[in-house]
């Protein structure tokens, strides 16, 4: 990905912010995080999207929205499981790798903005797929590959990828274990976290991604003093992910 890439995102994201447009009617989608052990730490599957499509060109995992028989038997007010089973199936429809509904640990739910012109209300859940060869597309899914969160982060740092805002915090997240057990039990033994975004403008920096617990959150104003939960991605330089504990 190239600087201007980068720089191109910063400000599509600025220009939603500042719009007060409210974009189309949110869709319900789902996402799964899969990991493996490896020598060095874990790693996490990450997949290049086609340019064409939604979240073009950008580094994801694998998922997807939820189709009409993801909910086959299941209540139409239970979003969990529906999105447990759009999860297994997109994790075999984009990169051929079976994982069971019922070894997903759910890890957060994110609610775009409303300016975001396509909004997806999505469940992130984390899993160790079973063993297999990844097998992408190329037509949806371009290129695959297993990477360390550390090191999605240091390429998206140095503009060779390029990760939206929720695919970031939770690479920032997962840096902290070190082995695919350590991280499912400590996700499994926290409530998940429900990340609402609100979206300001930091002057001369770029857009400002906020949530629960960041001073400027109500407000929408990234320059109010005090605690910190947001991501700001600054224009042409390094994303920075600050929460105060």
């Amino acid at each position: 990905m190239s600087e201007k890439s980068q720089t191109e995102h910063a400000s599509q994201l600025e220009n939603w912010a500042t719009s007060g447009k409210e974009g189309l009617p949110p869709v319900l989608a789902a996402t799964v995080i899969l990991l493996r052990d490896t020598a060095d730490g874990i790693e996490t599957l990450m997949l290049r999207r086609n340019s064409k499509i939604v979240f073009g060109g950008m580094w994801v995992f694998p998922g997807g929205r939820l189709d009409p028989e993801d909910w086959e038997g299941i209540p139409e007010d239970d979003d969990l499981a529906a999105s447990r089973v759009a999860a297994e199936r997109e994790a075999m429809e984009e990169c051929g790798l079976t994982v069971e509904a019922g070894t997903m640990v759910p890890f957060s739910h994110w609610t775009p903005p409303p300016v975001t012109p396509k909004r997806f209300l999505t469940w992130f859940f984390a899993a160790r797929p079973h063993d297999g060869v990844v097998e992408i597309d190329d037509g949806e899914i371009k290129e695959s590959e297993w990477l360390s969160p550390r090191a999605a982060l240091e390429r998206q740092a140095k503009k060779e990828i390029e990760l939206a805002p929720p695919t970031f915090v939770t690479l920032s997240e997962l840096s902290a274990w070190t082995s695919v057990d350590e991280a499912l039990a400590g996700i499994g033994a926290r409530t998940p976290e429900r990340f609402m975004t609100q979206i300001g403008v930091a002057e001369g920096v770029g857009p400002v991604a906020m949530w629960h617990g960041d001073a400027g959150y109500d407000s929408g104003d990234p320059s109010v003093l005090g605690a910190r939960h947001r991501l700001t991605m600054q224009k042409g330089g390094p994303w920075s992910y600050d929460r105060t504990e």
